[in-house]
């Protein structure tokens, strides 16, 4: 049986293809239109599917949406009405969008699926799963377990904000929701938007920044925000907040509050911000331990599964983790709403389809270490390189990894380009940029020359797999860098009483461990460990860099500049390349060296995309 899933209309736009339960192939809308977040119809990525699998829409059995836009219509029509008169100016402009995108999402599916290849000859049947259904299927069906509670938190589905699901074998199911307005993700992106960062994508600047601070906010948030339950449900004070019916995030109650309005866009941080971004972070981590205690002692399971776009907190996860409620957690790689395309589909597979899941061994998932997207050749890759107008030499393959170590370990910044394309946020070693992480200043110059971004940014550490615990106080795989961990005391530098007396961002350029470049300001790290069975070549680059320097991890962060997609095709990682201080760049087996290009094809990449 082929299932087709897609997600769209609100942002991270994607589609998956399910065969006969094992996941051949899924990606990001974005990566191909090259527009962040991008949250149209994803036509390239639904063809890319079908290619993958040899296939037209005219063979797939079923496809699924993964929500149900006339209850998400249902939502919005009460809960202006719920408020009135307050709000009336932006339900009048919003209410042609709504009937468009909801009321006809039917048929504007249909009408955009009959235009691709086979589309004269597709049946026209359509399914939709609930919002959460989704997040949950893609979190309990490609898990290592047989049985698991299941977590979802976001912003909102149709209704649920957060949900309780229970998974065993082929079969799940929601047994508790939490609905809207009162919203974990909600409660998260109201601070996004007062600091000053743009909601649905700086999130993740929240959550980097929060060490920088003191969570002297928290209680206040506690006291005045939310009525936080000893198991981890809760509800906010709407008093504060104006998501239900305005513009804006937060309003004037919120801004006394909390000593003035909302930081501008791009302006200074100052230590307010920091200390903000401490406390809402210090605040959802209470929530999520609380609400793993609950489950735990409810349920009685071992194992948790983690999805929803909350769940791509690595900080609150490596937290969880540790708290020990549960022996086991799996986190959906594509967490957010783009891992909805892959939950509707396996949950028509499994649930709809009555479908078994792939053997379970309780060790290995089933995202192929989440390398879901395309691929080229050395011959692809060499003919769209020549077409760009690159030089370039082509390797042999044990060439490519004793020249790329060699490159690494000299202190230079690599572009790395390798097999398929990751599916979700995160570069998991397909589509890198890879540094030397013992250097004191990589991470300065890979923030400000390579990235162009906010220089508090921390960036990862690739482990081998073997060597993660003589590192990081963790001891089990975190292939999708989504757990943080800390530096193990052994690696940790002491710092002076002046280096403990600096505040906020000052903070920056002390360095805290033998691999400064990846070690926050608390000595946290967010850990991606590699498998030689899910990444062969990454463990073996990493390997190879081992045998030079005695380290046995990598510099990792995602090959793109701020604001733009991370790269997917050759073309894009040369534009890159010449769009920034990357010093080599390695696509498959050629290999291009900066100095050798034509300086006529540099790029002024800082300005070409807009800021996320």
């Amino acid at each position: 049986m082929r299932v087709l899933g897609i997600s769209a209309f609100y942002h991270d736009s994607a589609a998956a293809l399910v065969v006969d339960g094992e996941i051949k192939a899924a990606a990001q809308e974005e990566r191909f239109t090259r527009k962040k977040h991008d949250p149209g119809f994803p036509r390239r990525a639904i063809e890319y599917c079908l290619e993958e699998a040899g296939g037209t829409i005219d063979q797939i059995d079923h496809v699924v949406f993964y929500d149900k836009p006339f209850i998400k219509f249902e939502r919005l029509l009460e809960t202006y009405l719920s408020f009135a008169p307050r709000g009336f100016a932006s339900f009048r402009m919003a209410l042609p969008i709504w009937l468009k995108e909801k009321l006809f999402q039917k048929s504007m599916l249909r009408d955009a699926l009959r235009e691709l290849p086979g589309g004269d000859n597709w049946n026209g049947k359509l399914l939709f799963t609930e919002h959460h259904q989704s997040h949950a299927a893609s979190a309990f069906f490609p898990s290592p377990f047989d049985e698991a509670a299941i977590l979802t938190m976001d912003g909102v589905g149709e209704w649920s904000t957060t949900t309780l699901g229970h998974g065993k074998g082929d079969t799940l199911e929601i047994v508790k929701e939490q609905h809207f307005p009162h919203s974990l993700g909600l409660l998260y992106s109201a601070f996004t938007y007062y600091t000053g960062f743009k909601v649905n994508s700086g999130e993740y600047k929240i959550m980097g920044l929060a060490p920088y601070g003191e969570p002297r906010y928290a209680q206040t948030i506690l006291d005045h925000l939310m009525d936080l339950k000893p198991d981890g449900t809760f509800r906010l004070n709407m008093d504060y907040f104006d998501y239900c019916t305005g513009l804006r995030m937060t309003n004037a109650k919120f801004d006394a509050l909390f000593g003035g309005p909302a930081r501008q866009s791009e302006k200074l941080l100052t230590q307010r911000e920091m200390d903000l971004t401490a406390s809402v972070q210090k605040v959802t981590e209470e929530v999520v331990l609380r609400l793993g205690r609950s489950i735990a002692k409810e349920t009685g399971q071992k194992n948790l599964c983690l999805a929803g776009g909350v769940a791509l907190n690595c900080v609150a996860n490596g937290k969880l983790l540790r708290d020990g409620s549960f022996e086991n957690i799996w986190i959906q790689p594509a967490a957010g709403d783009a891992g909805g395309a892959l939950g509707a589909a396996l949950a028509a597979h499994h649930q709809l389809g009555g479908r078994p899941r792939p053997s379970i061994n309780g060790h290995i998932d089933h995202m192929q270490g989440a390398y879901l997207g395309p691929s080229f050749s050395t011959e692809e890759s060499a003919q769209a390189l020549e077409a760009a107008g690159a030089v370039f030499d082509v390797l042999d393959d044990d060439e490519v990894i004793t020249s790329t170590a060699d490159a690494l370990a000299a202190g230079q910044a690599v572009g790395w380009m390798q097999g398929r394309m990751e599916f979700g946020p995160r570069a998991l070693g397909g589509r890198s940029i890879l540094g030397d992480p013992r250097s004191p200043t990589m991470q300065k110059l890979l923030n400000l020359k390579v990235k162009y971004r906010e220089s508090f940014r921390p960036f990862a550490p690739s482990v081998l797999a073997e060597d993660v615990s003589d590192w990081f106080e963790l001891d089990q795989p975190s292939p999708y860098m989504l757990l943080v961990a800390d530096v193990v005391e052994s690696r940790r530098r002491r710092m002076t009483e002046a280096e403990q007396a600096l505040f906020g961002i000052d903070k920056l350029n002390v360095a805290r461990s033998e691999i400064p470049a990846v070690t926050h300001v608390d000595y946290s790290a967010r850990v991606q460990t590699v498998h030689e069975s899910t990444n062969p070549r990454y463990w073996r680059l990493i390997q190879a860099f081992k045998q030079r320097t005695g380290c046995p991890v990598v510099v990792n962060t995602s090959f793109n500049v701020r604001g733009e997609p991370i790269v997917c095709t050759p073309e894009d990682a040369f534009r890159c390349f010449m769009g920034t201080d990357i010093e080599l760049l390695v696509v498959g087996n050629c290999r291009l060296r900066k100095e050798a290009q034509d300086p006529k094809l540099k790029l002024d990449y800082k300005e070409a995309f807009e800021l996320d």
